[in-house]
């Protein structure tokens, strides 16, 4: 059965070749653009004229005006976050009118795992510091890094937030047999570990040697890990965040490593971001920071428009669709 083409608009600025690639792969539909493209799939965007052409919006468009579109049919993101979007009007929008959203989670899931666990592998190796002791001085700690050396294996991992890539790193996880719990405040019986509500969290962490945060920036996370929750820990645990910087008490974080209770922490994602260069997360003792990267990786750009362009199939097709928000 023939059907009309779809105008797809893109602002995401993608490399020759891949753009090449989704204008080869994208047939018979029409691809227009913004007069402004964005290199950062986190930068937001200003509403644009050329949206209203639009069938299908793929990277970051104006939420707001999304919202007033009829034509609109489909909203895929570049990104796993999605907080502009996460408003109830849009989603009741977006329903009044059989419209789909749609993010990147999968495209995330590989690298912010690996990330997360090469961190967890390295605290517990002391590569850190071994690393410290090679660009300083040079000392032969050989005993003392020998004697805190640890294995994750009987460990506790306690994971905040389960989607995609906690998903995916409960998988890379099992050859270490540690023991693996998250929390969220959904389960849909099909989750790789144990599962439990958001509300135990408190009686949770506790038992963790690892709590990992992969927050999303809501409403309802923003702040989630207060000062209690960090006093809440096991004395001597490590805090990993690679979801939302909203989502911790900074201050506490830096308390808390100075105090001991913190062995370390890692943080992919701060608030803000950029970080300042003279803020106190940078030179506080075992405060580990990557600049938002654990999501990176050299073919990110070309995972996106392969992402998109399955979703494209099988919206065509009427088919179910890959993370799908609304």
């Amino acid at each position: 059965m023939s059907r009309e083409p779809l105008t797809i608009w893109c602002n995401a600025k993608f490399p020759e070749p891949v753009m090449a690639e989704l204008r080869r792969a994208i047939g018979d539909n029409r691809l227009i653009f913004p007069s402004n493209l964005q290199r950062s799939n986190l930068a937001a965007a200003a509403p644009d004229e050329s949206l209203s052409q639009a069938d299908v919006a793929f990277g970051q468009p104006d939420p707001q005006q999304t919202m007033a579109l009829p034509r609109l049919k489909w909203v895929h993101l570049t990104t796993a976050g999605y907080t502009r979007y996460d408003r109830d009007d849009l989603r009741a929008a977006f329903r009044a009118r059989g419209a789909i959203l749609t993010n990147s989670s999968m495209v995330y899931a590989e690298p912010c795992a690996e990330q997360a666990l090469a961190f967890m592998l390295a605290l517990a190796r002391r590569l850190p510091q071994c690393l410290d002791d090679q660009r300083t001085t040079r000392p032969w700690h050989a005993l003392e890094h020998r004697a805190q050396c640890c294995v994750l294996t009987g460990q506790t991992v306690l994971i905040l937030g389960f989607g995609a890539i906690a998903n995916r790193l409960v998988e890379l996880l099992a050859p270490f047999r540690m023991n693996v719990i998250a929390v969220r405040r959904k389960t849909t019986g099909r989750e790789l570990c144990r599962i439990e509500p958001t509300e135990k969290v408190d009686e949770l962490l506790p038992l963790a040697d690892h709590v990992m945060n992969i927050l999303p920036s809501t409403s309802i996370t923003d702040g989630f890990m207060t000062r209690h929750r960090f006093a809440r820990m096991k004395r001597g645990a490590i805090y990993y965040n690679i979801g939302r910087g909203t989502t911790q008490d900074q201050q506490a974080i830096i308390d808390s490593l100075k105090d001991g209770r913190l062995a370390a922490a890692y943080l992919d994602v701060t608030e803000p971001e950029p970080l300042p260069p003279d803020h106190p997360l940078w030179t506080t003792p075992h405060c580990y920071i990557t600049p938002h990267t654990a999501g990176g990786r050299v073919e990110e750009q070309q995972a996106q428009v392969e992402h998109f362009l399955e979703n494209l199939r099988r919206f065509v097709e009427g088919r179910e669709m890959n993370d799908r928000i609304v």
